[in-house]
């Protein structure tokens, strides 16, 4: 499977050590260019950056700089908007996005979308990680003062209670 992951994702999954979950279950790991400077370059030493900067697993991709698409996408930040441009033009299986807005136009674009959450359960749901786990780190999360809502928490815990 071949994902592009925005900065939220990355730098959420290197807070709680398991960027690396991403390299075991999915083939091609891609970010666009946006991601990688808003995260190593802008974001030296912050969470992510070193943990993005070992990881020569995750394949940086140029986007083409012109789209008729971009003045659709307003209100989204580069790398957002990258991840969806590079979505639309390579066609990967899924796209890993956190934020509100960029996860309603990529639906719009008729990409599918996940969050860090969800990797987390596709993690379970390949055995990477128990069911304790993904509770502990999704707390963690939430420590670490990542915005998760009481609803998509509440959506985990189910998920998680149904254990596919």
């Amino acid at each position: 499977m071949k994902i592009i992951v925005n900065s939220t994702p990355i730098i959420a999954l290197s807070l709680i050590n398991q960027l690396d979950l991403l390299n075991q279950l999915f083939n091609e790991v891609i970010i666009p260019w946006a991601v990688y400077q808003e995260i190593v370059i802008a974001g030296d030493n912050k969470p992510g950056a070193k943990e993005l900067k070992n990881a020569n697993w995750i394949q940086v991709q140029e986007v083409a700089s012109s789209s008729p698409l971009e003045p659709l996408l307003l209100g989204l930040d580069r790398g957002e908007l990258e991840v969806i441009l590079l979505a639309i033009s390579i066609k990967p299986d899924w796209v890993i996005i956190d934020e509100k807005l960029a996860r309603r136009v990529a639906k719009a674009m008729e990409l599918t979308v996940k969050g860090t959450l969800g990797i987390l359960l596709v993690g379970f749901y390949a055995g990477y990680l128990s069911k304790q786990e993904i509770l502990d780190l999704s707390q963690q999360l939430v420590d670490y003062v990542i915005r998760i809502s009481s609803p998509i928490l509440n959506w985990l815990k189910t998920e998680l209670d149904n254990d596919h």
